[in-house]
């Protein structure tokens, strides 16, 4: 599915629009290309301060946010690289702490996409953004490195790091045109990252699985350290508390929102505990929970031009989950969503955008007993689910008002209007697309820092 960018800065749009003329969304495995283009850049990612790397289906994004908010809390300065964007295509690189600034990213894009270009090596998007990332962390000085995969593991463009603890997060099935449907293989692309001698840390999953991941982390001689084996984490309502032979770590209630959360966390603990280039003090863990921040994931949405458009007292929430380990997940966390305001649960409102490559009924049917309403909206800018099918498959499982919307505004409309002033307002959620949510932020005035 092609990748899209734009900015309001001039200078940044010119090497974004070289980027689309030089490849438009070409999604094309390997790892040739990333490593001729990276050569040809004197290789920076071989200059990386430690890099923590991390794959999975679902929850990398935020354990990067975890480490992130870790690493900082203990007074290091990180790199980190993370995708898609949401809003501006800045946020992909954080430089020492804060978004690249328009000023560098400019002449660095035209750096990269002139190197591409001399050799006609026709990098994608994701490998020209990725070649950027690593040429700006090798400039800039700093104590740590965030990357997450982007898309499977084994041929993703960040595989050619060397990291001090790679990482997997949640396991599913998405992506499948690229890397299929069948779970211990998509296992297996996820482990492709284990490097020789780097602990490998991941969740407790299914023997299959598990077997898969070690059967790849062996042939590289890397040490697998598995939730449940290595290390542990016990539950009791919203805390967590993480265990390991070096000790106890507690674990707050994140400030991200579902259980899940908690889990994320732990892996990121997990990942700073099996390390030994950095020393993290516990009170830095600890801290972790409540700094980590990362939008579009269950995000409650502050009062803005689109959250205007609801009845007072009506809670706005946003989340990009796309595929159904994402909604197994949310459906987990709807309680915190649809909370009862004065002991009254809210009836759930779903407004629903998803890509064509998408699977609309393993993403609705794990929350279809809850939704009371279902808008379905297009994603502008990109292929995807016609409303109209969206609708269809809402009422196949038994979603009971269904409707369709030209877009979030026309439907937080629709909402507004069949509210009685009597009645207690809906609890609304955008969901089914980061690239939707993407707009959804930039509409409420709500763009990530």
């Amino acid at each position: 599915m092609p990748d899209h960018a734009t900015s309001t800065d001039p200078a940044v749009q010119s090497q974004l629009d070289r980027l689309w003329a030089l490849s438009p969304g070409a999604d094309v495995l390997g790892l040739d290309r990333i490593t001729r283009l990276l050569a040809r850049l004197d290789d920076p990612h071989r200059s990386l301060p430690p890099v923590f790397h991390v794959a999975g289906t679902n929850g990398k994004g935020s354990t990067c946010a975890y480490l992130r908010a870790a690493l900082e809390a203990a007074g290091h300065r990180v790199h980190a690289y993370t995708s898609p964007h949401l809003v501006r295509f800045n946020e992909r690189i954080r430089i020492a702490g804060r978004l690249i600034e328009d000023a560098a990213l400019a002449p660095l894009l035209a750096e990269v996409l002139d190197a591409a270009e001399a050799d006609g090596i026709g990098a994608s998007f994701f490998e020209v953004t990725t070649a950027a990332a690593f040429l700006a962390f090798a400039r800039t000085p700093a104590d740590a490195c965030v990357v997450e995969v982007g898309l499977g593991g084994r041929l993703d463009a960040t595989n050619v790091v060397t990291p001090v603890v790679c990482g997997i997060a949640q396991l599913g099935i998405d992506h499948e045109a690229f890397l299929g449907s069948d779970p211990v293989g998509i296992a297996r692309e996820k482990a492709g990252i284990a490097k020789p001698g780097v602990p490998l840390v991941t969740l407790a999953y299914p023997p299959a699985i598990a077997a898969a991941i070690a059967g790849v982390a062996s042939a590289a001689t890397a040490p697998v350290l598995a939730q449940g084996e290595a290390w542990h984490l016990s539950v009791a309502g919203d805390h967590g508390r993480y265990r390991d032979p070096q000790g106890d770590v507690d674990i707050p209630r994140p400030a991200l929102v579902g259980s899940h959360q908690l889990t994320n966390a732990a892996l990121a603990v997990a990942m700073l505990r099996h390390q030994r280039a950095l020393l993290l003090p516990d009170a830095a863990l600890t801290a972790m929970p409540g700094r980590a921040r990362w939008p579009a994931r269950l995000q409650r949405l502050g009062p803005g031009p689109l959250h205007d458009r609801l009845p007072p007292g009506t809670p706005l929430w946003l989340d990009g989950g796309h595929n159904p380990a994402a909604a197994g997940a949310l459906a987990a966390a709807l309680d915190t969503v649809a909370g009862p305001p004065g002991g009254i649960e809210r009836e759930l409102t779903v407004v629903l955008g998803m890509l064509a490559n998408k699977d609309v009924g393993g993403l609705l049917a794990p929350l279809a007993a809850r939704i009371a309403t279902l808008i379905a909206v297009p994603v502008p800018g990109h292929e995807h689910h016609l409303p109209e099918q969206v609708i269809a498959c809402a009422r196949a499982l038994g979603i009971p008002a269904t409707s369709t919307a030209p877009d979030v505004a026309a439907a937080l409309d629709a909402v507004a209007h069949r509210t009685a002033p009597d009645d207690i307002p809906p609890a609304v959620l955008v969901l089914g697309s980061l690239y939707l949510a993407g707009r959804v932020l930039e509409a409420n005035d709500e763009l990530p820092d």
